[in-house]
C-alpha cells in the first residue's frame, strides 16, 4: 500500500475491493454522482481500481480502469472528495491508472471539473457526450425489423457491438445482458443493431445502443422507452443536433449536461457501425 501526504492529509492508496462499495458510494454521493451501490458492483465486476483513504479511514479519492478488448482501456470513476480537489489527489490516482494501462489505447470521459487535469496529462478531446434524461414519454411509430433479443442472438449481438465499438468487449456485454432488457434490429436474417436498457442511478439507462444510422438507433430505443413510460430514463450519446437528439427530447429526455471524450492515443480505424448510446460514461 502506498501513502502520500496531500495538503494536510496523510493518504493511503489501496486496491479497490467489493468490501469498499459502501465507502465508494459515500464518495460518489459527495460529488452528486447518481451511482447506487449496485452500479459500483457492476463497475468492480468489469474493471479494477484504487481508493485513497485519509488517516481516519474516510474515502477521499478513487480511480478505475476497464479493459475493453485487446490493447484498449477506459479510465473512469475518477472521483476526489470536494475538500481535496485541486490538491493533487486525482493526479496521483491518474498516474497509477496510466502506469497500469501503459501500452494500451487509453480513453476517458472528462467532467468539466477534471478536463484541464486530463489535458495537462496529454489527453486530447475527441467528442462531446450529451447526457439526456427525464421522465419517459412513449414515441409514436414502430419498426417491423426490431424485436426483443433472444438467447440465440448473443453471438450476433457481441459481433455487432465489436463492429460498432471497434474492439471486443464481449465480457461487458455478457455481464450487462442478464441485467437488461434488450432489443435487436434484424434485416433479411442478419442483426444490424442492438440496444440495452438496465437499472442505473435514479432510474434506467439506455445503452449500449449500436446501429448503422440514427434512424435505426431511434427504432431500437423506441420500444424500450415505451416500456419505461412515466419513469426516469437516461441516455448518453455523442450525436447532437440530429434525429436522435430530437427523438430523445420528444421522449422527455432533455439535455442536462455534457462531458468530453478524451484519448491519449489515436482511435484507429473507423468502425463499421456506430455507438449511439454509451453503456455509461466509465465504460463508453
Amino acid at each position: 500500500m502506498e501513502t502520500r501526504k496531500i495538503d494536510n492529509f496523510e493518504l493511503q492508496l489501496v486496491p479497490m475491493e467489493e468490501k469498499h462499495i459502501p465507502r465508494l458510494h459515500e464518495l460518489s454521493i459527495a460529488v452528486n454522482w447518481p451511482h447506487r451501490p449496485e452500479d459500483w458492483a457492476v463497475a468492480l465486476a468489469l474493471g479494477e481500481g484504487v481508493i485513497a483513504f485519509d488517516e481516519i479511514g474516510r474515502p477521499v479519492s478513487s480511480a478505475m480502469l476497464f479493459p475493453l478488448g485487446e490493447g484498449v482501456a477506459n479510465i473512469g470513476m475518477v472521483i476526489t472528495s470536494p475538500r481535496l480537489q485541486n490538491h493533487g489527489a486525482a493526479r496521483w490516482l491518474m498516474d497509477e491508472m496510466l502506469q497500469r494501462t501503459k501500452g494500451k489505447v487509453r480513453r476517458l470521459n472528462a467532467t468539466k471539473a477534471a478536463y484541464n487535469l486530463y489535458l495537462s496529462m496529454g489527453f486530447q478531446p475527441f467528442a462531446l457526450v450529451l447526457q439526456h434524461q427525464g421522465v419517459a414519454i412513449a414515441l409514436p411509430g414502430e419498426d417491423a425489423r426490431v424485436r426483443p433479443m433472444t438467447d440465440a442472438d448473443r453471438q450476433a449481438v457481441i459481433e455487432t457491438d465489436r463492429r460498432g465499438f471497434g474492439s471486443d468487449r464481449s465480457h461487458v456485454i455478457d455481464h450487462l445482458l442478464p441485467l437488461s432488457e434488450a432489443m435487436v434490429l434484424e434485416d433479411h436474417g442478419k442483426i444490424h443493431g442492438y440496444a440495452l436498457c438496465r437499472r442505473f442511478g435514479r432510474g434506467h439507462v439506455l445503452g449500449p445502443v449500436v446501429a448503422a444510422s440514427e434512424q435505426d438507433a431511434i427504432s431500437l430505443i423506441r420500444p424500450l422507452i415505451a416500456l419505461h413510460e412515466g419513469n426516469f430514463l437516461r441516455m448518453d450519446t455523442r450525436h447532437p443536433n440530429g434525429p436522435l437528439q430530437a427523438a430523445l427530447e420528444q421522449a422527455g429526455l432533455a439535455l442536462i449536461d455534457h462531458v468530453t471524450t478524451m484519448q491519449l492515443e489515436p482511435v484507429g480505424t473507423e468502425p463499421e457501425l456506430t455507438v449511439y448510446g454509451l453503456a455509461n460514461q466509465a465504460l463508453g
